[in-house]
């Protein structure tokens, strides 16, 4: 197996290959809003570093959302034009579990409430534990919320951007953001059993009606 994985749902970009067993390559820009830039010529060295045409990949995973209208847009664009051009299978991963696969891959978590700051005093969230093959799975469902009704739904340790908007003392992991190696490892699983779905539902989740307005409208949280 060859599977291709790609972030850009949130502000960096990231891209990483594995195989059954390890990964391939994996490389990150962790620049601001530079996803348009660096998405082709990644999936291109990825491509290259492990000899291999993009119609020998087994599937192409990507961060479907929720995250940045821009980053999700961008994701499902790129993974859905690669399928389509090559006849390959897609497995969207959820941005928010890919977050929850960060926080047990660096700091060893085994249960997370994953919350991604959504501006508008709003935030992204839903929780996580690890299963029987070290992958987090969601125990409750994606929401959007305000911070005070996250509160609320909270169940594990608080990890990612709106840790702190929801409990102001929960700054421990509020560093911790998922790369293209966390889809990676989502998908790979999902590969294994053949979970995937054509490049036409391959679409992106952004949880919000208004999702299209700029970020002067939407103002800070």
């Amino acid at each position: 197996m060859k599977l291709l994985a790609l972030e850009t749902a949130n502000q960096q970009c990231s891209v990483c290959m594995v195989d059954d067993t390890q990964d391939v390559f994996f490389d990150l820009d962790s620049r601001a809003r530079a996803q348009t830039q660096t998405i082709l010529p990644m999936i291109e060295q990825a491509l290259l570093q492990a000899n291999i045409p993009a119609s020998e990949l087994t599937a192409i995973a990507f961060s479907r959302g929720p995250g940045s209208f821009s980053g999700v847009r961008i994701n499902a664009a790129v993974a859905q034009a690669l399928a389509w051009a090559n006849d390959l299978p897609v497995v969207p991963v959820s941005t928010l579990q890919a977050l929850a696969q960060a926080a047990y891959r660096l700091a060893g978590l085994t249960a997370v409430t994953a919350v991604i700051d959504a501006r508008m005093n709003e935030v992204y969230i839903a929780s996580f534990k690890l299963d029987e093959h070290g992958i987090m799975q969601a125990v409750d469902q994606e929401q959007l919320l305000s911070y005070d009704q996250a509160k609320t739904v909270q169940s594990f340790t608080l990890v990612g951007s709106g840790s702190v908007l929801v409990d102001a003392t929960a700054t421990e992991h509020q560093g911790i953001d998922a790369t293209a190696q966390d889809i990676a490892s989502i998908a790979r699983q999902a590969a294994l059993q053949q979970q995937w779905v054509s490049a036409e539902l391959a679409l992106p989740v952004y949880l919000r009606d208004d999702a299209w307005k700029k970020i002067p409208e939407q103002g800070k949280a």
